[in-house]
């Protein structure tokens, strides 16, 4: 696989499993420049692999075709990422594109496993009540070089924060994040097993101003022993949507 094929399988895949991200985070992605990113997103486009467009303020929006999701492997629905959900999306992408440039992730292996991935696991399954996380992070065993991290073996729920729900809310969020034992899709009964370990060693919130408060108080009210498996750090500042330019 040459690099210009391989870099387009792993950015295809990320965009697949972000539902879309914005060209500034591509070019976060990629490495390289703004002009490299827009040149690559336009031979998406032209192949049928991808649409683009302005959904926001900020950069173009590119997504994945159907094509561009078979061509991945992938069977999600081929949609343009939700208007309602676009901020929510640039702030996910935010913390996995800042959570894969620390060495510790690269060094240990680590896999993000996407909100797309655990819906799509769940298909039917879902009820209404069910609370997927914005994503896990699987740390392996042991990693392919190096010391295994103190955490190495965990499974952690991610959650990216922008606006405050109720304090209750919250704690009713992160007991049911810490009280899983079982994959997503399982059966019912497999999902919270007295006695078996809990599938998220801890939840990380990530946080903007206005939603920190509410998480630090719900992390307080669950007390020391699960408060301790919950982590809250700030949202990447590239995690907003960019300022609207003045007319």
């Amino acid at each position: 696989m040459t690099n210009a094929a391989g870099r387009d399988a792993a950015g295809l895949s990320f965009v697949a499993e972000m539902y879309g991200l914005q060209l500034d985070q591509l070019t976060e992605l990629l490495g390289g420049t703004a002009r490299q990113a827009r040149a690559l997103a336009a031979r998406w486009v032209s192949s049928g692999l991808a649409e683009s467009a302005v959904l926001s303020q900020g950069p173009p929006w590119v997504w994945l075709t159907r094509s561009g999701l078979r061509a991945c492997g992938l069977k999600y629905p081929a949609a343009p990422p939700a208007l309602a959900r676009l901020e929510h999306i640039r702030a996910v992408t935010a913390v996995r594109l800042a959570l894969q440039a620390v060495p510790d992730y690269r060094d240990g292996g680590a896999h993000w496993r996407s909100e797309r991935h655990l819906r799509a696991r769940l298909g039917s399954q879902r009820a209404i009540r069910d609370h997927l996380p914005d994503a896990e992070v699987h740390w392996p065993d042991m990693p392919a070089s190096g010391t295994p991290p103190d955490w190495a073996g965990e499974c952690w729920a991610i959650e990216a924060e922008r606006t405050p729900k109720t304090v209750a809310r919250t704690i009713a969020i992160m007991r049911e994040l810490l009280a899983r034992t079982g994959d997503y899709g399982c059966p019912a009964a497999e999902a919270r097993v007295a006695g078996l370990p809990p599938r998220h060693a801890r939840a990380v919130y990530l946080c903007s101003p206005a939603a920190a408060g509410t998480v630090l108080r719900a992390k307080l009210a669950l007390g020391s022993s699960l408060g301790a498996r919950i982590e809250v750090r700030g949202l990447p500042a590239a995690g907003y949507l960019p300022a609207r330019t003045p007319a």
